[in-house]
């Protein structure tokens, strides 16, 4: 079964924890409430389920579970969109104990590469895949700070470096920000790669090596952000301020085209002029 049964569990309980019942119009009861939050069988009602069926699919238990039934418990734990779409995808059935796990490193094509690089003068610009590996990027994506060439492929991946590697630290002014949104980041792709061991690696790794990523994964905050400003600090170009977007690539399954670019006419575009120039002369 995985992974699921405790991500399930860890993740129901803190939403019915993060709730108020009396911003709900919940009674206090006569047996006063001993945690904050709702009741399993408050849930159960709001989601119009029976209390033995929710307990079941909150310990982990439940074979399956309907999407009318995950749309119930979404509305009843007022769950934000990423956070339903996690729900469902944690509570789909699982790889059975003993199938392979076929979780090989995705390969970018040789076509998506060509963008990358036709990119390169103006727009850094990477490829994520599952559990936010940096699968392919261009030099001027390099520039920002984090030579991915340079390192063993198994560590080229997001989270593992802004938490373990204290360069993340210097590289972003706002750290503490962007390991909030990695963590957030990295949940939504334990519930969208359920049975992938790449995710299961990564996540124990953190939990074990890192206690700021520890506190935060235990928070159970699951968001996908496919677009903001990302602030970067360079060693000559000073502080950069980028627009990213995220792009799906449909054909290419589990893969992300993520770029990053500056206002026009801004310092941060002057700037990017310059990098591109020294990694033309590189």
């Amino acid at each position: 079964m995985g992974h699921s049964e405790p991500e399930i569990k860890g993740f129901l309980k803190s939403r019915r924890a993060a709730l108020d019942p009396a911003e709900l119009g919940l009674p206090e009861g006569v047996v006063r409430r001993r945690v904050r939050g709702l009741r399993r069988e408050e849930v159960a009602q709001r989601a119009g389920i029976s209390v033995d069926y929710y307990t079941r699919i909150e310990q982990g238990r439940a074979p399956a579970v309907s999407d009318s039934v995950v749309d119930g418990l979404a509305r009843a734990l007022r769950l934000t969109p990423s956070e339903h779409t996690y729900l469902r995808n944690i509570t789909l059935p699982r790889r059975r104990a003993g199938e392979p796990d076929s979780d090989p490193r995705p390969r970018v094509r040789p076509e998506i590469q060509q963008l990358l690089n036709a990119m390169d003068g103006t727009v850094p610009a990477y490829v994520y895949g599952p559990a936010m590996d940096v699968l392919a990027w261009n030099t001027l994506g390099t520039r920002l700070g984090i030579d991915y060439a340079a390192i063993p492929e198994e560590r080229r991946n997001g989270p593992l470096l802004v938490f373990l590697d204290p360069r993340m630290r210097e590289i972003h002014p706002n750290w503490a920000e962007v390991a909030d949104d990695t963590v957030a980041g990295l949940r939504a792709e334990t519930g969208r790669h359920p049975g992938s061991s790449r995710v299961c690696r990564v996540t124990h790794e953190l939990l074990e090596r890192s206690e700021e990523f520890r506190r935060r994964w235990e928070a159970q905050e699951v968001q996908e952000r496919t677009r903001g400003v990302k602030r970067f600090r360079h060693p000559e170009a000073g502080e950069l301020v980028l627009r990213f977007e995220a792009f799906v690539l449909p054909a290419d399954p589990g893969q992300m085209l993520c770029t990053y670019t500056a206002d026009e006419g801004s310092a941060t575009a002057e700037a990017l002029k310059v990098l591109a120039g020294a990694a033309a002369v590189a």
